[in-house]
């Protein structure tokens, strides 16, 4: 059961126009290439059931999961007509059950190429599927010189996609994207005629020589910048806001949550939240995160340990009538962006976007501005 509004000790808002507006303005760039959506780990936490639906709407017809088990989720919940490729692969023994919910598999080994193979055998059928290379980044896919072997064992397999993934693609100068590009290309030449497709977030503002004929972006969707050195081009989709559960005056000298960390430089207000770690507002944010005041003003920092269900801030800027027991104060939010709040916790908007749990009210606000 999700909290009601007045149960939840923070809210989190999740704009679907924004998130839609987002893939619309990465299909412009990337025209005529594809832009497909990378919906795995629940839409980036956010809700794939409410994400994945709406950018069906909007025209994507090419969606990636993780896992199998996501894939399972994500098939009723968009049209008959939509891709939805599996970007882990095949677990061993798992295979009819790609086919019987229509995933597309990444293959990512020769072991995996020969047991999808086998399964269209008996099945009497081509197979669909993507077929994965590693041109550098040691991570999922054949190695270059497996594909040759691959290609010969795969005589059953409809290979729609040629794909591969750019390991430094957020640092645009970095020689290993060039590189990645070129290993690449060669791959591809052995598959005349298949869509392939490199960039994801990040590298899809490498150029159009990355596009291929397909991208896949995954948390640019979300509002996380692609490059974190350059003005974030993309809409804004999460805010998170905490309830005030608690306001009280302390000396100074008084000392605040565990460990005695945070001590008072002067008689202060401290306002206790009903956020924190268990909620995926991450520990490691404590005195040096801030929130702020729906409407914008000073900011209000952080003070001590950020505990399991609570987090302090000093209101002390505050008037004493700005703040009261029961308001909401932004810890994501207009005035404090996602990048800010990461940073602060020391990790990138990709973690904590994913962090973020269910105690949360949750609130979608859907293409056309109204609640949902």
């Amino acid at each position: 059961m999700r909290p009601e509004p007045a149960w939840a000790g923070g809210w989190l808002t999740i704009d679907l126009g924004a998130v839609v507006a987002n893939w619309r303005a990465l299909q412009d760039r990337v025209a005529p290439a594809e832009c497909a959506a990378v919906v795995k780990a629940d839409a980036y936490g956010l809700g794939v059931e409410r994400v994945a639906p709406a950018l069906a709407a909007a025209g994507c017809r090419s969606f990636f999961v993780a896992h199998l088990g996501e894939g399972v989720q994500l098939r009723p919940l968009l049209p008959r007509g939509c891709a939805i490729h599996v970007l882990n692969g095949i677990p061993p023994g798992a295979d009819a059950a790609f086919a019987a919910h229509r995933l597309l598999p990444v293959l990512n080994s020769l072991e995996q190429v020969s047991g999808w193979q086998a399964l269209a055998a008996a099945q009497g059928r081509r197979l669909p599927a993507a077929l994965q290379v590693d041109t550098g980044m040691s991570r999922f896919g054949l190695a270059p010189e497996e594909v040759r072997a691959a290609l010969a064992a795969s005589a059953s397999i409809d290979i729609r996609l040629l794909m591969s993934h750019l390991g430094c693609a957020d640092e645009p100068e970095h020689p290993a994207n060039e590189s990645q590009l070129g290993r690449f290309a060669e791959v591809a030449s052995l598959l005349p005629g298949t869509p392939s497709s490199l960039a994801a977030s990040s590298g899809l503002f490498l150029g159009a020589r990355y596009h291929r004929e397909m991208v896949r972006p995954g948390a640019a969707l979300y509002g996380v910048p692609p490059n974190a050195a350059r003005p974030n081009p993309m809409r804004p989709v999460v805010r998170l806001q905490a309830r005030v559960a608690q306001l009280r005056a302390v000396p100074e000298g008084a000392w605040v949550g565990y460990g005695a960390g945070y001590t008072a430089r002067r008689p202060s207000r401290i306002a206790t939240l009903g956020v924190g770690y268990a909620d995926g507002f991450l520990r490691a944010g404590g005195d040096a995160g801030a929130a702020s005041l729906p409407g914008g003003g000073p900011p209000l920092p952080i003070v001590g340990r950020i505990s399991m269900d609570s987090l302090a801030v000093d209101a002390t800027a505050l008037p004493d009538a700005a703040l009261r027991e029961g308001d909401a104060l932004d810890l994501i939010g207009p005035h404090r962006p996602l990048e800010d709040a990461a940073r602060a916790a020391g990790t990138i908007g990709y973690e904590l976007l994913t962090s973020l749990g269910h105690r949360y009210h949750r609130h979608y606000l859907p293409e056309h501005g109204e609640p949902g």
